[in-house]
């Protein structure tokens, strides 16, 4: 079923009505099936909802493979700064909570691999339904 939070290269919805912290636990187990053993950056923006969602996608993160990440969260941080800390720390994926250039009471999710990959909400939706 098309859900219209998970787009071609993020995840972006109302928040809290389409984006939620059951979905960003459902978002982070997603993940832990899709990013390789290794590090993973997880930092937010300023938006309403953001630490929390960032903290759920962390618990969802960890219902995978016990030991199979070490989590770096940074906590507040910009998108660039972000992408700049996967690289510089090698990591094998992240995750930036924010909802970009949208309105405020909006949020998401911005999902990259080690390469510095977006990481498409259409992918996550496709592991997310499998539960």
């Amino acid at each position: 079923m098309k859900q219209p939070i998970f787009r071609a290269s993020d995840i972006r919805g109302l928040y809290p009505t389409e984006i939620n912290e059951v979905r960003a636990v459902e978002i982070g187990r997603a993940c832990s099936k899709l990013f390789k053993p290794g590090k993973i950056v997880v930092a937010h923006d300023t938006r309403h909802g953001s630490v929390e969602l960032a903290q759920t996608f962390i618990d969802g993160l960890k219902q995978g493979p016990e030991d199979q990440y070490e989590i770096i969260f940074v906590g507040l941080s910009t998108t660039p700064m972000f992408y700049f800390l996967v690289n510089e720390l090698g990591a094998s994926g992240g995750c930036m909570v924010t909802a970009s250039h949208n309105p405020k009471n909006y949020n998401g999710f911005k999902i990259v691999d080690g390469q510095m990959h977006n990481i498409g909400g259409t992918t996550i939706q496709n592991i997310v339904e499998t539960f």
